[in-house]
């Protein structure tokens, strides 16, 4: 069964090497492919919703935007360019190479000599902006690698997460969505199905979103759920609620 990570000192560390780990991946593409990225940790990650399965190991969810060099390029030229530079920085840690999945390059498991000794990994999604959220970059391999494909797909409920996020934390909701991402978790757990964190998380946030929506619908006669326009949040179509740009 997944609960949350209560050692705080070991989350914090783990956070800050993991990030060292990205800043260094971005350095290299720069470098070595002259590719301007960015990173940023999400989901569960970043809103301190870390959760473990019994003693097994933790993954962080960090997604790469590239920003510059590689707008156009094949989605194999981009993959392959991250993995190997990746893999550059894992070996200057003395780390193994990087698994390429379907939707992520994952660092081998990492733990520390001293201290909490809990095994951690990286996840990394290469992802862009579209017109209803974002979408990562697939790598859908055949079993030839000539034959492989690499293209985009929508990330499910990504729409305008973070305002969403706000919102709900805005109206002392944020405890009813950590207990649903922990039953989300626990459910598709039992059910044998794996559902990244970050996915869980981006579903946890829109079912505590709309049973506020409903909720209010139901008590405040004539209220209007928030419209998103624009990067920002507003009620009735004015702007100015909560602003705010959805980043991964």
């Amino acid at each position: 069964m997944f609960h949350e990570v209560e050692d705080k000192a070991f989350l914090s560390r783990m956070r800050c090497h993991c990030g060292e780990i990205m800043q260094q991946l971005c350095h290299v593409l720069k470098e070595k492919y002259d590719v301007g990225a960015q990173f940023r940790l999400v989901g569960s990650g970043a809103r301190n919703l870390i959760l473990q399965n019994a003693n097994k190991p933790i993954d962080l969810d960090y997604n790469l935007w590239i920003m510059r060099g590689m707008e156009k390029a094949d989605g194999r030229v981009i993959k392959e360019a991250a993995r190997k530079a990746l893999n550059l920085v894992l070996r200057e840690y003395g780390y193994g190479e990087c698994q390429d999945s379907t939707s992520a390059l994952t660092t081998p498991k990492i733990h520390f000599g001293r201290g909490n000794q809990t095994e951690f990994s990286i996840d990394i999604c290469i992802v862009r902006e579209c017109r209803d959220g974002y979408e990562r970059l697939i790598h859908e391999k055949t079993g030839w690698t000539y034959w492989d494909r690499y293209y985009w797909n929508d990330v499910p409920h990504s729409e305008r997460l973070s305002e969403k996020v706000s919102l709900v934390k805005s109206q002392g909701k944020w405890g009813q969505v950590r207990e649903e991402y922990i039953k989300l978790k626990n459910r598709y757990l039992s059910d044998n199905d794996h559902h990244p964190s970050f996915i869980c998380y981006s579903e946890a946030v829109n079912n505590g979103y709309n049973q506020f929506t409903r909720v209010e619908r139901r008590l405040v006669p004539g209220f209007q759920p928030m419209v998103f326009v624009s990067g920002s949040l507003s009620q009735n179509g004015q702007d100015g609620i909560v602003h705010g740009n959805c980043l991964w």
